[in-house]
């Protein structure tokens, strides 16, 4: 799921070259903004990649550049490429409407078009937004995290409300769209999203580090733990049934992983050069930011964007970014108890694609590997 202000606090770099990062990270660290934080920036194919905090408060052993984390929200990249191949082989036009291919899922007047669940115009209420009790993805809850549900089950509390607006008039980011375009590749291929996901890129790219748990409540190892309020206090939140996310946001990834698909991806071999084109043709979606098909954009300070998408889950958050030129960055962290600085992902942009806008020198500064 996607929590904007809240993954900014892992970007407050301002100032550093991407090989000094680590000294900002342990800052956050030493304040108690994250437990934990792992970078990866890539250019001209090479990985730079650093750690800071520790995997559990408990142990304090150190955390781990190669950890697993949620990803969350940047599972809805994954979904729109796979809808955007389907595109490219003639299986359906981004134009027809949902209910041509998936008749059932949505009332059978409606008008919402493949394009309009991708970019968040279908005007379709976000079942995991903080109005529906119990479904909420911004208010930890023990018990209800670790229940198992079916995509017809969020994608019914989504239909429970009124929209918001009539397909294609306006623009609101909403969950329930991604779980609609999940079952979609499903009603497609025969075969469950994530099996088909695993069969175009993941085994292609070589993500061994990238899965879809389904109903599985851990992570693989090394992972950070991640930490949640409750009832006043940070609690452990790293179990949890990622079924409540299904095509919105269950992936598990790595740093390196994520640069390889956005690699992949932005670098023209993923999808025809027609639907990238399509991918990156922005919404406003408010603070000069954009969404396209399933890619946000962020603006630059120095001018231009960088296309990703950003995650967040309870105790994880997540930014994978690649400008135009090729540099790539990919931050997890694990948050905690510090205030986030508002401008902490304009400082960061600033830092790793404005202020570093030259090839990477010094390729063995301590901290980095």
């Amino acid at each position: 799921m996607i929590l904007t202000k809240t993954v900014a606090l892992t970007l407050a770099l301002t100032g550093l070259t991407p090989s000094s990062l680590k000294g900002q990270l342990d800052e956050l660290v030493r304040a108690k903004a994250v437990t934990a934080a792992l970078v990866l920036v890539r250019e001209d194919g090479r990985d730079r990649v650093l750690a800071a905090g520790v995997r559990d408060v408990r142990s304090k052993a150190p955390a781990d550049p190669r950890g697993h984390f949620r990803a969350g929200s940047v599972t809805k990249t994954f979904v729109a490429t796979v809808l955007l191949q389907l595109a490219d082989e003639g299986r359906l036009s981004l134009d027809d409407r949902v209910t041509r291919h998936l008749p059932g899922a949505l009332p059978e007047d409606s008008a919402i078009t493949v394009r309009q669940l991708l970019d968040h115009t279908s005007g379709l209420y976000d079942y995991a937004g903080a109005g529906i009790p119990g479904w909420s993805v911004k208010d930890y809850r023990p018990r209800e995290t670790l229940y198992d549900q079916t995509p017809q089950e969020l994608l019914a509390v989504g239909l429970s409300k009124k929209p918001y607006f009539a397909p294609g008039q306006g623009w609101r980011y909403s969950n329930t769209n991604y779980v609609v375009a999940a079952l979609l590749i499903e009603k497609l291929t025969g075969r469950p999203y994530a099996e088909e996901i695993g069969r175009r890129i993941l085994r292609p790219l070589g993500l061994r580090n990238t899965s879809f748990p389904g109903h599985r409540k851990n992570l693989p190892e090394p992972h950070a733990r991640g930490y949640a309020p409750y009832r006043g206090r940070m609690v452990d939140a790293t179990r949890m049934n990622p079924s409540l996310e299904y095509g919105a946001g269950e992936m598990i990834s790595t740093a390196k992983d994520l640069a390889t698909f956005f690699d992949a991806l932005l670098g023209g071999k993923l999808v025809s050069a027609r639907a990238l084109t399509q991918m990156r043709t922005l919404r406003d979606s408010g603070g000069g930011t954009g969404y396209g098909l399933g890619l946000q954009a962020f603006p630059l300070p120095c001018g231009g964007k960088v296309y990703g998408h950003s995650g967040g889950t309870f105790g994880y958050l997540t930014y994978a970014l690649r400008s135009d030129s090729g540099r790539t960055l990919v931050l997890s962290a694990n948050p905690y108890t510090a205030p986030i600085p508002q401008d902490a992902l304009a400082k960061a942009l600033d830092t790793v694609f404005c202020q570093a806008n030259k090839p990477m020198s010094s390729r063995s500064s301590p901290g980095l590997s």
